[in-house]
């Protein structure tokens, strides 16, 4: 007999109830704006300009598309939304938004961050997650080396970075032992204070170093529940297979695999490395193959939830909604310790709430950070939110639709 309720991501009343009438008609004007594509176009060109030039616009950003996409300037102002989401079972994953800068004192300095974000989301009771990038506390160039040099040896992924890592002059040596010094700093305090560390995925000729890493670190800190998870683009078509064989090191290793599966953020700077380069793209050919990978690793993880921790992270309806229909096809509660739904604060709300009303364990994605430093951001936002056909449509449909809900006696 099916106990699992049944989803409908149409629900806007749902959808929306932690909004006001006019937090509603002010995302309505967002989405709305972001639909003409020539004024994001302008808006991604004149933005980045005017705050490096110190024009007064950081009121204007704050007020429209920073409020909608953004937890805050600090930590401490996440408090807020962390606990208006938290009044209708959405919790949050925090998201320190600050582009990576070079350089030791600032590696040092952003593990510092990372650090802080853990210890501060302990003291939250709606806060289970954060998120790291590895290019936040190490140098891109040592990545992209290391990355060549595992490409040119053979064998499994830790036999290849091994090898790399031997092979390293004693100073790159010594500059990658203070990487891995960082990041097992950030999952030991991670794992001391229960907080789960979801490790950003990079580009392709950087990721090789950073799963090896990550991988480390989900055996020695894996080992009775899950405190790292490794982020899989199923837009790559080689990372179904890095899936399947990730989950074999695992059982091999007897750690749990943690996997947010997502479907991917760089198509277009890696099929022009690839084309400028002459090799193949390491991009599905279509986004046909994208959602049946995605779709066969979501069914991959829940038929092995035993050893695999998986986030659903994922705007696409059919994907979230197949991801419950194979809860119950293997007999599991929507709440099972090792799953969990996510999606970017300001974005498919008809996804995230829907779902916690249904009893699933779901967050939004809440990047923080200055205003200057979360740009780079907030300008992705926008030009993925530009296509009238994707995103922004299906936003503002779902928007009007319970406007209108909301006027009816």
């Amino acid at each position: 007999m099916n106990s699992h309720p049944l989803i409908s991501f149409d629900n806007t009343e749902f959808a929306f109830e932690y909004k006001t009438d006019k937090e509603l008609r002010k995302a309505n004007f967002l989405f709305s704006s972001m639909s003409h594509s020539w004024l994001v176009n302008m808006g991604v060109k004149v933005t980045p300009w005017a705050i490096k030039t110190g024009l007064p616009i950081n009121g204007l950003i704050r007020n429209t598309i920073f409020s909608q996409f953004v937890g805050g300037e600090t930590l401490e102002e996440t408090t807020v939304v962390a606990k208006n989401l938290g009044k209708y079972n959405v919790q949050v994953i925090l998201d320190y938004g600050v582009e990576g800068k070079e350089g030791e004192d600032n590696f040092d300095h952003a593990c510092d961050e990372f650090i802080r974000v853990i210890n501060y989301a302990a003291s939250q009771s709606n806060i289970p997650f954060m998120s790291i990038k590895v290019t936040g506390f190490a140098r891109f160039s040592l990545l992209e080396k290391l990355d060549s040099m595992m490409t040119a040896n053979t064998g499994t992924l830790m036999k290849r970075y091994l090898k790399a890592i031997d092979e390293l002059p004693a100073v790159e040596k010594e500059e990658w032992h203070r990487v891995r010094r960082r990041m097992m700093r950030i999952c030991e305090t991670a794992a001391e204070k229960k907080v789960g560390v979801l490790v950003d995925a990079e580009e392709t000729w950087i990721q090789d170093p950073v799963d090896a890493l990550t991988i480390l670190m989900m055996d020695s800190f894996n080992k009775g529940r899950v405190v790292v998870y490794n982020t899989i683009q199923l837009y790559r078509h080689d990372r179904l297979k890095f899936l399947i064989d990730s989950h074999e090191a695992a059982e091999e290793r007897n750690f749990i695999l943690g996997a947010k599966n997502v479907r991917g953020a760089y198509m277009e700077k890696e099929r022009k490395r690839a084309q400028e380069k002459g090799y193949a793209s390491p991009i599905q050919a279509n986004k046909e193959s994208t959602d049946r990978d995605y779709n066969k690793a979501l069914e991959f993880c829940i038929s092995h939830l035993e050893r695999i921790a998986l986030i659903v992270a994922t705007h696409n309806e059919h994907s979230n909604l197949y991801a419950t229909q194979l809860l119950e096809k293997y007999g599991y509660p929507f709440n099972h310790p090792h799953i969990h739904f996510s999606q970017l604060y300001g974005m498919s709300d008809n996804i995230t709430f829907n779902l916690a009303h249904a009893g699933c364990s779901v967050s939004k994605y809440l990047p923080f950070g200055p205003i200057k430093d979360v740009i780079p951001y907030l300008m992705r936002r926008a030009q993925e939110n530009t296509s009238v056909k994707g995103q922004t449509g299906r936003e503002l449909g779902l928007i009007k639709k319970e406007l209108e809900r909301r006027k009816r006696p």
